[in-house]
């Protein structure tokens, strides 16, 4: 009981929704489905600075092949 305002209410919502018709911009619709135009070219991206990670390389020199891992592993294993 109870439900005959609730669907009326609902019926008008979706008839509005059904023969509602907003103004369409359709240059702006074309604009937005082709994507940007190749021959215009907006403004370079700035270059990312260089961290301290990419510009030192000795600190790498540290980390070899031959590190302490196997030494860890034999003290693991005991």
């Amino acid at each position: 009981m109870g439900r005959g305002r609730q669907k009326a209410k609902q019926t008008k919502v979706a008839r509005q929704l059904k023969y509602f018709s907003p103004q369409t911009d359709y240059n702006a619709l074309q604009r937005e489905l082709h994507g940007p135009d190749p021959y215009r070219q907006g403004p370079p991206a700035p270059p990312v600075p260089e961290t301290d990670d990419e510009q030192s390389d000795e600190d790498w020199s540290q980390y070899s092949a031959e590190d302490d891992y196997e030494d860890w592993a034999t003290k693991r294993r005991a």
